[in-house]
């Protein structure tokens, strides 16, 4: 049974072949336990116990396990002494409370209930789980059914902690913006919402055999009074309590919600009694809940060490009013002895019959008998942290808060940002104390300036930011919260609570609210945003799919589950299509398996840098337009301690070649301005009369044209002796030596045309097969300048990096960046006589002023990603097509294959026959893939069939190119074997 259970979870949480349907009109569903109430078991068990022993299945005490061990001899006396029915765990962690449910379980005659407050899941109380989004924020969620899978998937969690019961869900309506204990923790205030959101939640857990109780009976969500410390009032008549309050309540028990917790409020039109918390009320517990509503399941009090039942009541007699009110079970009682006399001095006094006592024992054996714990169970600490936070259970974390994402304002379509390439962008964020993971994620699509003030800032610091954002044609700024919990406050100084009211007028300004939705009734003119996106909490999820969402990575299609004053009403929430961009997720939600990726990338990599094979690098892994790995390892260098970053730049040597002039030429194939049957001749008459006229361009590029693979155009600026001929380099730059190849050459400026001059007079080989070349590549920047009559970097910048938002992918990098964000590649003994750092590595390439197609480009893994992606999509990205789908599709295909060619135009592809570890690709790469490598030791490739991109960056050439070992150990094509082996293996639970 256990096995059906573990897999039907498993599948659920990766294929969702599991859904919730919400019931139509039907009798009314019983509670689950029922059906054990004359079991074999539990009147056997019954049997066993005296009076006392009864009277203590009803209660359950409080337990932590970051407690110290007199905590845990408490514990035990309490089980051996009193034999009570189980515990509530508050804070600690996963494996110290394990360890405490067996020994207690060991320890108990009769197995104990383990029960927890668990909201929003275990990391509500215990450290190193997860944490799903609060209720507030799954109350603008439109499928109901992902509240569903979050109920199986907090149940899985539950019985692998060896936990029994959730107190939870909350279906208190909230309609009081400032309720101080509900608020957050309650579905919102449409009573329809907070019902079918708190059946979907009950019923993935009961699926599970985890047992639910709703709360908090009959409705906290109308109070300004926190129960924990004084007793609210609510002075509703019975009609509006009907309607509103207790609609939640009715429709969950006629879904067969097994508890129900009764909360600790005074409600005069329920019972007149004065000061009488509902708890005590045998009116609202036994003839309200019981009587009236129909409920049999297990009713259970509101913790009873709070102050809004405990002030002016004594410990063990105001337990025993709570059993007498028609309770089952005590929760957090603070007397155990104490409340067990009393409860059995009023059987004596005949308060209450021996037989309801029973009654209520037998519930309470009932339901250990349904969460199967008429069976022996001990829980298996082993690997406890892991089995709780799987990678399914992440992802589903991460999907409830993206459906919950809330867009309410989005003027003009103001978002997804479309033209990258026309604007500048800033990204603010208040209430922070750093750059946050919402700029960071920002800064992945294109470059955004960042800019930071934390709650308390001055108006100086404020004046000097708000200067600096006129210049912007976009400001985002995120406003965040500095609590544990979004509660409905905001502390931001004055001069910075008017920053707010002013972005919020701005043209052209998008807010991100990381904030209980309360809360924007507090901020000035914030309905005036032209984009206006509320998250409902700040985390690390929160801020990168906020940021994702104005990008175009994700959608969004939640609705307000609350009413913001009068600036808006609940069930507001406009539809924001998106996936026009790379979504940055995890592996799961692409169909990969994140411990076989990330495990055998991480080895691959680190046995590269443990060998010496290379410093460090980059990996970027993407499917389905999903980039479902991104990491940085090891250093700049060996002689270091400059860590990788996955916004350092690298030198990615003849990737150059399917990332410059290559898409260049595509698309003025598409205008009809480049003919692959034409020559270079045609193009560059300069080659007319040459061995290379009349040579298809299709030839060229696919590398069977017979040119020479190079020429060493550095060594020809010598003479014999070994000094430079005076036309080529001179020490110091002048007007005709321009050209900076080193601090101390500089190359004269029509030397580009000598080596124009060796490419036309090179000989050809003698046999036309494939042979790779670059020659072609020192000539296509001048052909597309010739074609196009733009500057080549100017043209591929506006009509490619620009729009993709690729900003790293440049020529020359320190004309833009800092030398520490580029990493350094080769210390050249033979030409520069130099470290190369910041200078492309390539020295043809460094006599063509850095700007060469054979090699020159730089970028990180994320930029260089977003190309390849668009080549994928067979020429569109972030809704903007660049090259035709016919276009792309011709140049990735085979072009001779029948010549034993593999190549297609420009582009590297799998080897027409898998040659074992001398492969260049991956054994299980599709033919119709392709993609370059190059020398300092990078490599990028997509695949079609599986929608994959990868990129992999190293500088294997520092600190010279004798060093081969990244070759030997064949990291690059092991690495993207890896990507296929984890499609192969999807995990399960």
């Amino acid at each position: 049974m256990k096995l059906k259970i573990c897999w039907w979870a498993a599948c659920l949480a990766l294929l969702n072949l599991v859904s919730y349907a919400p019931a139509q009109a039907q009798e009314k569903t019983p509670p689950p336990f029922l059906q054990y109430m004359q079991s074999s078991w539990v009147d056997s068990v019954l049997n066993s116990l005296n009076t006392d022993e009864r009277i203590a299945q009803l209660i359950v005490a409080a337990a932590y396990s970051n407690r110290d061990a007199a905590h845990m001899q408490e514990l035990q006396t309490l089980v051996r002494d009193h034999k009570i029915g189980g515990f509530i765990f508050f804070q600690g962690g996963p494996g110290r409370q394990a360890r405490m449910v067996n020994q207690l379980q060991e320890a108990s005659e009769v197995p104990l209930i383990i029960a927890m407050d668990a909201e929003w899941g275990l990391g509500m109380r215990l450290d190193s789980t997860l944490n799903f989004p609060f209720q507030m924020a799954l109350g603008a969620i439109q499928d109901d059914n992902m509240v569903y899978q979050m109920g199986r998937e907090v149940a899985r969690q539950f019985k692998r902690a060896g936990m029994h019961i959730n107190f939870a869900p909350v279906v208190d309506v909230n309609n009081n913006a400032q309720n101080p204990v509900i608020n957050y923790r309650s579905f919102g205030e449409d009573k329809e919402n907070v019902a079918r959101k708190g059946i979907a939640y009950m019923k993935g857990m009961q699926d599970e055999h985890i047992l639910t109780t709703a709360k908090h009976f009959p409705g906290h969500g109308d109070t300004d009074t926190d129960s924990h410390y004084a007793l609210p009032q609510i002075n509703h008549n019975r009609a509006r309590l009907d309607s509103l309050e207790l609609y939640p309540f009715r429709k969950i028990i006629e879904e067969g919600v097994g508890g129900i917790m009764v909360a600790h409020l005074n409600i005069p039109a329920l019972d007149a009694t004065q000061g009488l918390p509902s708890t005590l009320s045998k009116p609202i517990v036994s003839g309200l809940l019981k009587d009236e509503l129909g409920f049999e399941g297990l009713i259970v009090t509101d913790a009873m060490n709070m102050k809004g039942v405990t002030a002016g009541n004594e410990q063990g007699v105001v337990d025993k009013d709570a059993i007498l009110a028609g309770n089952d079970v005590l929760e957090f009682t603070e007397n155990v002895p104490k409340a067990i006399a009393e409860i059995k001095k009023a059987v004596a006094q005949g308060l209450i019959s021996q037989e309801e006592i029973d009654l209520r024992c037998r519930k309470m054996l009932a339901v250990k008998q349904w969460v199967g714990l008429h069976e022996k169970q001990s829980v298996q600490v082993k690997n406890i942290a892991n089995e709780l936070n799987t990678p399914t259970g992440k992802l589903l974390n991460r999907k409830l808060m993206e459906a919950a994402l809330t867009v309410l304002k989005n003027d003009n379509k103001l978002f997804p940002v479309l033209r990258l390439d026309t604007l500048k962008v800033a990204a603010i964020s208040m209430g922070a104390k750093r750059e946050t993971a919402f700029q960071q994620m920002l800064n992945r699509y294109t470059k955004v300036d960042n800019f930071v003030l934390d709650e308390k800032a001055s108006q100086s610091q404020v004046s000097s930011i708000k200067s600096k954002l006129a210049g912007y044609d976009i400001v985002v700024a995120g406003v965040h919260d500095n609590s544990k919990y979004p509660r409905n406050r905001i502390s931001f100084s004055a001069p910075l609570m008017q920053l707010v009211s002013d972005i919020a007028a701005m043209d052209n300004s998008i807010l991100a609210v990381f904030k209980n939705p309360y809360v924007l009734d507090k901020l000035k003119n914030i309905e005036q945003a032209e984009g206006l996106i509320i998250t409902y909490q700040d985390n690390t999820d929160a801020q990168e799919l906020a940021a994702q969402l104005i990008f175009g990575g994700v959608s969004a299609n939640g609705k307000l589950p609350v009413s913001v004053g009068s600036k808006f009403k609940a069930g507001d929430g406009l539809e924001v299509k998106g996936h026009i961009r790379f979504n940055y997720t995890l592996p799961e939600d692409a169909g990969m398996n994140s411990q076989i990726l990330q495990a055998g990338i991480d080895s691959l990599m680190w046995e590269a840098i443990h060998n010496k094979a290379i410093p460090g690098g980059q990996v970027l892994v993407a499917k389905d337009q999903k980039v479902v790995f991104y990491k940085a390892y090891g250093l700049h260098s060996y002689f270091d301690t400059v860590e990788v970053k996955k916004t350092d730049l690298y030198d990615l040597a003849s990737i150059s070649k399917v990332a410059t002039a290559l898409p260049a030429v595509m698309k003025l194939h598409d205008e009809g301005k480049f003919d692959l049957e034409a020559g270079i001749d045609d193009y560059l008459p300069y080659f007319k009369g040459s061995n290379k006229a009349d040579v298809p361009f299709r030839d060229i590029l696919a590398h069977q044209a017979r040119f020479k693979p190079w020429i060493p155009y550095w060594q020809n600026t010598l003479r014999d002796n070994g000094s430079h001929k005076w036309f080529t380099f001179k020490e110091d730059s002048s007007r005709r030596f321009p050209v900076k190849v080193s601090d101390n050459l500089w190359l004269h400026r029509n030397y580009k045309k000598k080596i124009f001059r060796a490419i036309k007079k090179s000989p050809l080989e003698v046999e036309k097969k494939y042979l790779y070349s670059g020659l072609l590549f020192y000539l296509l920047p001048t052909i597309v300048e010739e074609l196009s009559g733009e500057d080549f970097l100017s043209f591929i910048n506006e009509n490619f990096y620009g729009p993709l938002g690729a900003t790293t992918l440049t020529y020359n990098p320190m004309e833009k960046f800092d030398k520490q964000r580029i990493v350094p590649t080769e210390h050249d003994f033979l030409f520069r006589q130099e470290a190369i750092h910041g200078s492309v590595h390539d020295e043809g390439a460094i006599m063509m002023g850095g700007v060469s197609a054979n090699a020159g480009l730089f970028a990180n893994a994320n930029d260089l990603a977003k190309l390849m992606q668009m080549y994928l999509n067979k020429g569109e990205y972030g809704g903007r097509r660049y090259i035709s789908e016919a276009t792309v599709n011709e140049f990735i295909r085979y072009q001779f294959p029948e010549n034993d060619n593999r190549r297609g135009l420009g582009f590297d592809k799998p080897n027409l026959e898998y040659r074992g570890e001398n492969n260049n690709t991956a054994k299980d790469a599709s033919p119709s893939s392709f993609g370059h490598s190059g020398f300092t030791g990078t490599f990028t490739w997509a695949d079609p069939e599986h929608k994959l991109v990868y990129v992999f960056l190293s500088n294997r050439v520092h600190p010279t190119r004798a060093n081969t070992r990244l070759y030997k150990l064949n990291t690059r094509t092991n690495i993207q074997q890896v990507l296929y082996d984890a499609i192969e293996q999807p995990p399960i639970n």
